[in-house]
């Protein structure tokens, strides 16, 4: 009798257990090959991608769960390899249309390809579409499509001092916190004002080399006295990562030592990096 049991559950499991069948790759396809960037028509639609969908079937039949599809798009060439490879993920969706501000910005803010001068660049794309996570994902590579781009160098990410109606005497830009030796005083001490301030190596490129105390945290400020226009950290350590302008926290973390670092801030991708020296 027990035999018997055992035999009856063994085959309970296996008629209840769902098996992958079968999908079929999606069939990508683009508006267009030859994508037109211009400055002045930010609004309108550069590319359209189309994708089909897989249709995952299983032995209990057509799966009705959702799909992830992952996009990626790379220079020619670099067989989605590069580090300026760009990726993305979509969920349901069998479409994407990029305005000329979208695109744009990718491939000047996210890619950070060369735009200056302007050139040409020629990209692939491809889509794959999963199904579950690990080894139950079942992914689905799509096929590889070519267009070609002359991107402009997008507006920065991050709006950089100097830019609003008043100038901000500018685009000065100060580091103020309890990691700097000035502290938390704003208006900044007089002695400190000259030391705490960074030098513009362009309209969205800042650097300041300066000794700091080791720990606590800082803002920084582009009007002296003036926390309105700050900028914090978004997403980050205290070694580099994101920021914004908004009058908020999280404040940027100072170095876990004392010594001497340089900061870098840059507008135009909105990351800053801090290098002892």
């Amino acid at each position: 009798l027990f035999a018997v049991i055992l035999f009856l559950f063994a085959c309970e499991k296996a008629e209840n257990k769902i098996n992958f069948k079968s999908g079929t790759n999606p069939v990508l396809s683009a508006s267009t090959n030859a994508v037109n960037l211009q400055p002045g028509i930010e609004s309108n639609t550069a590319l359209r991608i189309n994708w089909t969908n897989p249709e995952y079937s299983f032995t209990t039949g057509i799966s009705s769960h959702d799909v992830k599809y992952t996009l990626e798009i790379d220079t020619l060439g670099a067989n989605f390899g590069s580090a300026r490879k760009f990726v993305t993920v979509f969920s349901k969706d069998l479409s994407k249309t990029y305005t000329v501000t979208e695109l744009n910005g990718i491939m000047g803010n996210d890619m950070r390809l060369p735009l200056d001068p302007r050139r040409s660049f020629t990209f692939q794309a491809r889509i794959t579409s999963s199904l579950g996570v690990g080894s139950d994902a079942v992914p689905l590579p799509s096929n590889i499509i070519t267009f070609t781009a002359s991107p402009f160098i997008p507006p920065p990410k991050v709006e950089p001092p100097g830019t609003v109606a008043n100038n901000y005497n500018d685009g000065e830009l100060y580091i103020v916190g309890d990691a700097s030796p000035n502290g938390w005083a704003n208006p900044l001490q007089p002695s400190f004002k000259a030391s705490h301030q960074f030098t513009k190596r362009s309209k969205t490129l800042y650097d300041l080399t300066i000794a700091l105390p080791g720990n606590g945290g800082y803002k920084l400020i582009q009007q002296d006295g003036v926390w309105a226009t700050q900028y914090h950290m978004t997403v980050g350590t205290w070694a580099g990562g994101q920021f914004e302008k908004k009058d908020s926290d999280p404040q940027f973390p100072g170095p876990p030592t004392a010594g001497t670092y340089k900061i870098t801030v840059d507008f135009q991708l909105g990351e800053f990096t801090v290098v002892k020296q």
